[in-house]
């Protein structure tokens, strides 16, 4: 429960309460008592959150209010972005690049930019990952499809990104092992919205030469992401050594934070989550 805590921004008293006063969240119980997490608690988790945030009092949220793919308000809203979550879906499941163009540009044409990668682009990252994990056929060919489309329109939103924030500098780095960069570019757009300078490398980046590269463009802090496990090597030889050769703070986000959460706390590092959102509010917190 402290590294669910710790992912989520939510206090254990809270999610005990959340459990035991509401029955929202169920998880596993050891023999010993102790509890244990799954990712899908912890996106129910995100979703509450969410949820509370829009004025939605918790007394109010029902455990199939957690089903749906996108934490968002009741109502025509919420149908609407549950309708462009299943078509682009649908769209993305029969390869239609031309239909998944259609939805984009819809979504778009409605709602701002920030608000369109929040509720549909990450959440049907989500459903990818989880159809990926279901074992279904086509679904690494699915993940790469759409993974190549969406590429392309966060580069070039981020080819197209104001040039004039004034806040601190952060270095963004993806993992070694890690082969996609799209959750670093959809972090990289969020913390430029929110007024941070980006210095940004790719995928499968060797983190031993990030503290020279940091300190010699003056970088506030180094925030690295990933989508898959690290290996062993990584947290427990390369993170801890980055973490005392940059002496600044440092951050992992994504799905390998939540696999390695306590392995980063021992190097000295800051797990983020995979929520973007409250990542950037963490990160905010630390540097402040």
């Amino acid at each position: 429960i402290g590294t669910v805590s710790k992912l989520t921004g939510v206090g254990a008293i809270t999610l005990r309460a959340w459990e035991r006063r509401y029955g929202l969240i169920e998880p596993v119980r050891k023999e010993s008592g102790h509890r244990l997490y799954t990712r899908q608690h912890i996106d129910q988790i995100n979703r509450i959150t969410a949820l509370t945030q829009q004025g939605i009092r918790i007394s109010q949220i029902r455990p199939e209010m957690l089903e749906s793919a996108v934490a968002s308000d009741d109502g025509p809203a919420a149908d609407q972005w549950k309708g462009y979550i299943d078509s682009m879906l649908a769209a993305i499941i029969s390869f239609d690049e031309g239909r998944v163009e259609e939805i984009y540009n819809e979504a778009l044409a409605i709602h701002p930019i920030g608000m369109v990668t929040r509720k549909l682009l990450t959440p049907l990252l989500v459903e990818l990952g989880l159809r990926w994990e279901g074992g279904e056929p086509s679904s690494i060919a699915e993940e790469h499809f759409f993974a190549f489309y969406l590429r392309n329109k966060l580069g070039a939103r981020f080819h197209h990104r104001p040039r004039k924030n004034s806040g601190p500098l952060l270095l963004l780095d993806g993992l070694p092992g890690e082969h996609h960069d799209f959750g670093l570019l959809l972090f990289a757009l969020a913390a430029i919205e929110a007024g941070y300078r980006v210095l940004p490398f790719g995928p499968d980046m060797p983190l031993q030469s990030l503290a020279q590269i940091a300190h010699s463009k003056h970088c506030t802090a180094i925030v690295l992401s990933g989508a898959v496990e690290p290996p062993g090597s990584v947290l427990d030889d390369d993170l801890p050594s980055l973490v005392t050769a940059s002496r600044l703070p440092v951050f992992v986000g994504g799905l390998s934070s939540v696999y390695g959460c306590d392995a980063i706390t021992k190097a000295g590092a800051e797990p983020l989550g995979r929520d973007i959102d409250h990542g950037l509010q963490r990160l905010q917190e630390v540097l402040a």
